[in-house]
């Protein structure tokens, strides 16, 4: 299995960030990490979306599809969950495909974090019907 070489494109990465996140998501989350914790913020983005994103073997939807499992199965990262949540219809995915990632994940994760997924959907879903 042949990888390519590892990429750490900071441009890249606030690019593919405000086609993945709407100013209100990047600004409930970016600039208060930034000011507590100067430079973090920036390393995420070069690290994750101008690097592991950049990474050819996924494409963006299946790309979400892990993060909405992901952050479903660590529970307690709700914000997070929701910034997911709005990112994955942005890229495309219908609100029933969402959907149904929760409740696909219910037998893997348990009933109550693939609920509190749904919850965190619902919050989204409303959020841009306003």
């Amino acid at each position: 299995m042949d990888f390519e070489a590892a990429t750490l494109d900071r441009e890249a990465g606030y690019t593919l960030l405000d086609v993945l996140q709407d100013e209100a998501t990047q600004n409930a989350a970016l600039p208060g990490v930034e000011k507590l914790a100067p430079g973090f913020t920036d390393w995420i983005v070069t690290a994750l979306f101008g690097g592991t994103y950049q990474r050819p073997a996924l494409g963006l939807r299946e790309r979400q599809i892990a993060n909405l499992a992901a952050l479903t199965a660590l529970g307690g990262v709700e914000p997070q969950l929701v910034g997911h949540v709005k990112t994955s219809e942005r890229i495309g995915m219908s609100r029933e495909e969402i959907v149904e990632v929760f409740v696909h994940l219910a037998p893997y994760v348990g009933v109550p974090k693939a609920l509190a997924g749904l919850r965190a959907a619902a919050a989204a879903f409303e959020a841009a019907d306003k």
